[in-house]
C-alpha cells in the first residue's frame, strides 16, 4: 500500500512539473499542432461558471448596424484575444477557425482551417487600418505556418477581408510593414476573403482573462509605429 501511495505521489508530482514548463516562453522544445499541452481540456467544465465573450450574435440590433467586422489569423487564439479585445472600439470578440476545408469544426478536427478571431468594432471608435497594425504588432507574420513554437498550418498568419475594401486596407498596410524594416523578414500574411466561421468551443473562448497564467506566445513589441510609405505626387 505504502508503495502504492508513493508512486501516485511521484506521479502527480512530475504532472505538475510538466506543466509548469510548457508555454510559448519555453523555448525549450518545439510544439506541433497535435501535441501542445491545452490547459482548457482540463478546465472545462469551468467554463459555464466563467462565461465568454459574447458573441457577435448577441449584440444589440443598433450596435450591430453602427459596427464592422474583422476576422484575423495569427498564432494560438488565445493571446490574439486576450490583447485584441482591450482595445477602444472593440465590441466583442470569438475565438474560432475558419480558412479551411472542415465544416462543422472543432479543436480536435479542424482539418486545414486557422485558429481565428472574430472581432466586432465601432468604426466611430477605431478603425481597420489601426487593428491591422496592432495585429502586426503583436505576432511575428514573417514566419510561415509558425507563431512561438506553435507550428502548423493551424497557426499561420492570415487576414480574411470581409469587403473589397478591406481587401485593399490589408495589402496596403502589409506594404507599409515591409517597407518599414520593423520586422527582419517579409511579411508571409495571406489575405483571402472570408469564409464560414466555426465557433471554438466554450473552454478557448476568453481563455486568458479567465486563466491569466494560461498559454500564450503574443505581445505588443516596444515602441513600434508604423509608419505610412510616401506616397507619389499626383499628377
Amino acid at each position: 500500500m505504502r508503495n502504492t501511495i508513493l508512486t501516485f505521489c511521484g506521479s502527480a508530482v512530475m504532472g505538475l512539473l510538466i506543466l509548469s514548463v510548457s508555454g510559448c516562453s519555453d523555448q525549450r522544445s518545439l510544439v506541433s499542432d497535435d501535441a501542445r499541452p491545452r490547459a482548457a481540456e482540463v478546465i472545462a467544465d469551468k467554463s459555464e461558471e466563467t462565461g465568454t465573450t459574447t458573441p457577435a450574435s448577441t449584440i444589440k440590433a443598433e450596435e450591430k448596424q453602427m459596427s464592422e467586422k474583422a476576422i484575423l489569423a495569427g498564432g494560438c487564439f488565445w493571446g490574439m484575444q486576450d490583447l485584441i479585445r482591450k482595445r477602444p472600439g472593440v465590441i466583442s470578440t470569438r475565438v474560432g477557425y475558419t480558412g479551411g476545408d472542415v465544416p462543422n469544426a472543432t479543436y480536435r478536427n479542424h482539418g486545414t482551417h486557422a485558429e481565428a478571431i472574430e472581432i466586432v468594432f465601432d468604426p466611430k471608435v477605431t478603425n481597420y487600418r489601426t487593428l491591422l497594425e496592432f495585429f502586426f504588432q503583436i505576432h511575428d507574420p514573417t514566419t510561415p505556418n509558425r507563431q512561438g513554437n506553435d507550428i502548423g498550418a493551424s497557426y499561420r498568419s492570415a487576414i480574411y477581408y470581409t469587403t473589397e475594401e478591406q481587401k485593399q486596407v490589408a495589402l496596403d498596410t502589409i506594404q507599409d510593414v515591409d517597407a518599414s524594416g520593423l520586422w527582419p523578414g517579409k511579411v508571409v500574411t495571406e489575405v483571402e476573403p472570408a469564409g464560414p466561421f466555426w465557433e471554438a468551443e466554450p473552454e478557448h473562448q476568453d481563455y486568458l482573462e479567465r486563466i491569466p497564467d494560461g498559454y500564450t506566445c503574443h505581445f505588443p513589441r516596444p515602441d513600434w509605429v508604423l509608419p505610412k510609405r510616401a506616397q507619389p505626387d499626383a499628377k
